[in-house]
């Protein structure tokens, strides 16, 4: 006798089914371009340094990125 699985758990020949449902991509990927989307339209709350947020924001990334 097999042991009961969970509902929604697909279980193959080799083991657990590790696919990701569409949505676990998806949402991630929306808040991402939601928030850069909000970062880049921001045009009239600059600072007074003249500085754009997204060139601050590209030479932090720039700088983290193990080159």
């Amino acid at each position: 006798m097999s042991a009961p699985t969970h509902p929604g758990v697909r279980t193959t020949a080799t083991g657990v089914d590790t696919r990701l449902p569409w949505w676990a991509v998806v949402l991630p990927a929306a808040a991402f371009l939601a928030l850069l989307l909000l970062m880049t339209g921001s045009d009239g709350a600059r600072a007074t340094t003249g500085e754009l947020a997204t060139g601050r924001v590209l030479e932090h990334l720039w700088q983290t990125l193990p080159l």
